[in-house]
């Protein structure tokens, strides 16, 4: 398995999906800031279609460009073509559907380890069976499918509420596992980047770390809305200047679960420096 990718995987803010039979988007989306390009070989690809976007997937890819590729699911006719190509370039897969830590396991094991794995967890069994596919074999970091869990559920995509229940079982389940915190699903209001940013505050405050986008539009915002703020960087390291041997800091308790959450706001971003 690639460390670099499994690296990229783990401190990605944004991951932007591009269809896979549109490749005159390809390097539209690898210029738009985003963490990580998943090129989609599923939802946003007709049947008649898939074929021909797995080839254009691994053209981009064997020009030494590097992307997610999402796989269609097991049991559909595309799914181990899809790997065999994954496998070929070694890239990340992110898998939709993810509900059994089987079939996560089968796609470490058809592709030799090679291929870092987003499970897509985007139904009610997945939800309920969240830890089993955050320890599953090769699993890097979840990511949540909110769209179809809603239309699962009978309930509205951007609806916070409805949502809450699934979105903090993944949360502690990767935590609880030792995953990376699993990165958020899209908001569908391509346009409305208010929306766009509340969602992501949304999911920030549950414990998510990152944000699935569809438009190149979202990516800056998104990226800003998981990045710590001016104010939180100050706190952080007013904390970590301090030392240990403080027990209060302007009338807040200072003790050892504070000063790992200040280590971990400037360890997210990037700026980490040694206080003592």
């Amino acid at each position: 398995m690639s460390r670099p990718d499994t690296e990229r995987i783990a401190a990605a803010r944004t991951l932007l999906f591009v269809p896979g039979d549109r490749p005159d988007r390809f390097a539209k989306a690898a210029s738009s800031g985003a963490d990580l390009v998943v090129i989609d070989l599923e939802d946003a690809v007709a049947p008649a279609d898939k074929e021909a976007a797995r080839t254009q997937a691994g053209a981009w890819l064997a020009r030494g460009n590097r992307a997610v590729v999402r796989v269609n699911p097991p049991g559909t006719p595309w799914h181990e073509a899809d790997l065999a190509t994954a496998a070929e370039h070694g890239c990340p897969v992110m898998a939709p559907k993810a509900e059994r830590p089987e079939s996560l396991a089968e796609i470490t094991a058809r592709t030799s380890a090679r291929c870092p794995l987003i499970p897509l967890v985007e139904t009610a069994l997945g939800i309920e069976r969240s830890p089993e596919l955050c320890a599953a074999p090769g699993t890097v970091r979840t990511a949540f499918g909110n769209v179809d869990l809603a239309a699962q559920l009978g309930v509205a995509p951007d609806d916070h509420t409805a949502l809450a229940y699934a979105r903090s079982r993944l949360v502690l389940a990767s935590i609880a596992t030792g995953a990376h915190p699993p990165i958020d699903g899209v908001t569908t209001a391509v346009r409305d980047l208010d929306a766009l940013r509340e969602d992501a505050a949304h999911a920030r405050r549950l414990g998510f770390t990152g944000k699935l986008c569809i438009h190149p539009d979202q990516v800056a915002p998104a990226a800003m809305a998981f990045a710590p703020t001016p104010d939180e960087l100050r706190w952080a390291q007013r904390v970590l200047e301090a030392g240990e041997s403080v027990t209060t800091l302007d009338g807040q308790m200072i003790d050892r679960p504070v000063l790992e959450r200040a280590r971990s706001v400037l360890a997210h971003a990037g700026e980490l420096r040694t206080t003592r």
